[in-house]
């Protein structure tokens, strides 16, 4: 589905700083994407496309450990933004950045230390697809502060949250209005203790079966699933780089 603009608070944008040697071959042969290098001004990040229209970024990683997708929210004004942010309880991780013509970002951390992006937009909005196979489909928090993230998020983003369909977990979905936009869960008991809450992001497919095995063809790894829920069946999988995302096939079963 193509997407053209994003309301305040709605989740607007996924990339990844990674080890583009790896992540590049490997999401374009499993997603069917054409990534594009904007070159050494913009730090060599590249922009993934379906059909000509955006559906992710890629950037070279800068720091160390293992990569990470990061979401980003779509904001009028991201220092506003960092203000309610510390106000109610979370952390600013950078501060807003100019980048280039496109807009401006941010990082914060939520009360349990989920870090999330921010994104004030001028000729960049974010999405240009959404919800189709190979584009974004969702993004979810996993937290140790299941309540306390869901009044954070309340008070910066005016989120609502009401419990998810799924009777076999207990999951919250987050609402702007009326719209489901992302999803939050406690950590698993299985987690290790030290392992940070944190955003991920899912990507939609045809079959997740398919998408697991074609995965390990090309160097990745199936953390868990392929298992069916209320909205289709999903799967979490790591890239070649290190970076875990995930997969649904909406209505699978």
């Amino acid at each position: 589905m193509d997407k053209d603009k994003f309301a305040p608070g709605e989740p607007c944008w996924a990339d990844t700083a990674t080890d583009l040697a790896k992540a590049v071959p490997f999401y374009t042969a499993l997603f069917g994407w054409e990534v594009e290098d904007l070159g050494p001004t913009a730090g060599n990040y590249h922009l993934a496309s379906l059909r000509g229209r955006l559906v992710a970024g890629l950037g070279a990683q800068m720091n160390p450990g293992p990569p990470v997708w990061q979401t980003y929210v779509r904001t009028d004004d991201a220092a506003r933004t960092l203000s309610k942010v510390r106000e109610h309880g979370g952390a600013v991780v950078t501060d807003v950045m100019e980048v280039m013509e496109s807009g401006h970002m941010a990082f914060a951390s939520d009360p349990s230390g989920a870090v999330f992006g921010l994104w004030q937009p001028r000729d960049m909005h974010g999405f240009g697809v959404v919800d189709e196979s190979g584009a974004y489909a969702w993004a979810e928090l996993t937290t140790t502060r299941v309540d306390g993230c869901t009044a954070f998020y309340r008070d910066v983003f005016g989120w609502g949250s009401e419990s998810g369909e799924d009777e076999a977990m207990d999951y919250t979905e987050f609402q702007l209005g009326v719209t489901s936009i992302a999803g939050v869960m406690a950590m698993p008991e299985t987690m290790p203790a030290d392992h940070p809450s944190s955003w991920g992001v899912y990507f939609q497919v045809d079959d997740t079966d398919e998408a697991v095995a074609r995965a390990a063809g090309l160097g990745g790894s199936a953390r868990f699933g392929p298992v069916d829920i209320a909205a289709g069946r999903i799967a979490q999988l790591v890239d070649p780089a290190g970076a875990p995302f995930s997969v649904i096939a909406i209505g699978q079963a």
